[in-house]
């Protein structure tokens, strides 16, 4: 092998690994949150969690990622161990789609089409058409579908500059002699882990394996522990994925090591007392792509098979292994959610980051009513409660804006930009609604260290500007949460109906001083609080016109937008008469 078919080879694994990159990323972009959604609505179906983790691979084409991912779930007390363990398996099986795909090399004949179906002749067809189509268009998702079909042009592009590197080996008596070391089980184990580890990848050192058995020269008996040895490999970037995350989290890693190891020692016995006791009739014949695809296959459907009935016993062990510690505080557990194993994934980032959004709303309104509560009673106890909802806002619009961040700067599409650049918006908006509770909570502690009470009649009103804050939030989390524009409307007539409230509000307050129902310093008190409630649905109205850009894929503004047609002013119209009747008419 000379230093020119060193090169081609170095090249050739350089393309494969680049290609399978861009199809993975490609395919994750397009399928946008919809794999994290999949997996989040896992039953306690054990076979349908293997289906779903060997779907998910075959799409982002690599069982590390998604074991990776489901790490981070765990991490994130978004599925339970019981749920993230099947999918695992079902990783180790949907990695084997690479080898499937790269068999179609071993296609021969001199039939056009038959010869078409080889990649060496598809590959630099797929490459030139998808590369035409994402340079002339400008839409995103028809860019992210060509990226799918240029990343499998390139890898097969750097399958077959392998195969030409290799294919001078095929009569080289040397290569023959050196390749036949590999049938102790023990050193072809060595070299299948020491390819993956170095190429991150274990489709790709199971490819790399093909493309060596195009040569002709690899028999059965030494490819079998080459392949066992290319799974075994991925463990070592799994292991790293176990730094840092929770009990939960370890385990999972802990079973997939276990299965791995132990599956693979079982598997290993279990051919070679064969292969001793009777023998296998195709033990050294020479195999190609497909027998190597299928052995792959095999291996991991059959590992699956043997522990699936066992997943109880194996967390039982994962948990004597991995002991239980101190839980983590509520502040901990929720911002656990933003892992930064999620940053490889940036639509399952991006979607992460939204749920923190959304429990940061319901701490909002938490903290709102409590505070609504401290003007009519003041509770030493309560108040504590909302300064620990304002540490939480406040720390989480640190950690979010920092992990947003860390999310721009990997390679995002357009949409993806937008929607980081709405959290953005999004966090602030929802930290200085914090900051506005806050302050109400400090004008009622005031209050009742001033002995100041408001009237009857302001209470009165008082509770009907409650009861409209607390729908506008409601509102304002149930199109976050659900992306649903009709509450998006509902927010935009409450915003209106809040702001003619308080005027309202402001107005009867005048003219209670006037008639000396009022003091000044009650005045004072009121006004603060009106003005920090009406900024309340200011910024749940923001974050609702930032959704709505968002969803329709414009660059986010500040200006407030125009409703775009005579139907959608009429819906806003009938819905502001509605909440008039509810809100507002009492108090004028």
């Amino acid at each position: 092998m000379n230093f020119e078919s060193v090169l081609m080879m170095l090249g050739g694994i350089g393309m494969f690994l680049y290609g399978m990159k861009l199809m993975g990323s490609s395919l994750e972009s397009a399928a946008g949150a919809r794999m994290e959604k999949i997996l989040e609505r896992l039953t306690s179906n054990k076979a349908k969690g293997v289906a779903l983790g060997a779907g998910v691979t075959a799409v982002i084409q690599s069982s590390a990622a998604t074991i990776i991912m489901v790490v981070g779930f765990l991490n994130a007390g978004i599925l339970k161990l019981a749920q993230g363990v099947p999918v695992i398996m079902g990783a180790n099986i949907g990695t084997t789609i690479t080898a499937q795909i790269l068999r179609m090399g071993d296609i021969n004949g001199d039939n056009f089409l038959l010869m078409m179906l080889k990649p060496s002749s598809f590959a630099p067809i797929l490459i030139v058409i998808s590369a035409f189509i994402m340079l002339m268009s400008k839409r995103q998702s028809l860019k992210d579908k060509m990226g799918i079909f240029m990343g499998l042009g390139i890898l097969f592009m750097g399958m077959t500059l392998m195969e030409n590197s290799f294919a001078p080996l095929a009569e080289s008596e040397e290569f023959g002699k050196v390749f036949t070391l590999f049938e102790n089980p023990f050193l072809g184990v060595a070299v299948g882990m020491a390819v993956t580890v170095l190429l991150q990848s274990s489709s790709a050192s199971v490819g790399v394996l093909q493309a060596t058995a195009s040569t002709g020269v690899v028999t059965f008996a030494m490819a079998a522990p080459i392949a066992i040895g290319c799974n075994l490999g991925k463990c070592v970037t799994v292991l790293l994925a176990s730094v840092g995350v929770n009990k939960d989290a370890k385990r999972a890693v802990t079973i997939d090591v276990t299965m791995c190891v132990l599956g693979s020692a079982l598997f290993l016995l279990a051919i070679y007392i064969y292969q001793a006791v009777i023998g296998f009739d195709f033990w050294n014949d020479t195999v190609n792509r497909g027998s190597v695809a299928n052995f792959h296959t095999l291996f991991n459907v059959v590992i699956a098979i043997v522990f699936l009935p066992f997943i109880n016993l194996l967390i039982a062990i994962s948990k004597k292994v991995v002991k239980d510690k101190e839980g983590y505080s509520k502040m901990d557990q929720e911002l656990a959610m933003l892992d930064p194993r999620f940053f490889d994934t940036p639509n399952v980032a991006l979607e992460q980051c939204r749920k923190v959004i959304n429990i940061m709303c319901d701490t909002g309104r938490e903290s709102f009513n409590i505070a609504y509560g401290l003007v009519e009673k003041y509770d030493e106890k309560q108040r504590e409660i909302i300064d620990e909802n304002e540490a939480f806002l406040d720390k989480t619009e640190t950690v979010l804006g920092e992990y947003i961040v860390h999310i721009t700067e990997r390679s995002l599409s357009a949409k993806q930009n937008i929607f980081a650049t709405e959290l953005l918006h999004t966090v602030g908006d929802m930290e200085r609604i914090g900051d506005h509770v806050d302050n109400l909570a400090e004008e009622a502690e005031l209050m009742h260290n001033d002995g100041v009470k408001y009237s009857d009649e302001s209470m009165e009103e008082f509770s009907y500007l409650k009861a409209a804050i607390n729908e506008v939030l409601e509102m304002t989390s149930r199109a976050y949460e659900t992306e649903d524009v009709s509450a998006v409307l509902k927010v935009e007539a409450l915003e209106e109906i809040v702001d003619d409230m308080v005027d309202a509000m402001k107005i009867n307050h005048a003219t209670r001083l006037k008639e000396g129902k009022c003091t000044v310093e009650r005045g004072v008190s009121f006004i603060e609080m009106l003005t920090d409630i009406e900024r309340i649905s200011d910024h749940c109205n923001n974050v609702c016109q930032h959704l709505l850009q968002r969803l329709n894929g414009q660059e986010l503004s500040t200006h407030d937008r125009k409703h775009e047609n005579e139907e959608e002013q009429k819906a806003f119209d009938e819905l502001y008469a509605f909440y008039h009747e509810k809100f507002l008419k009492p108090i004028e």
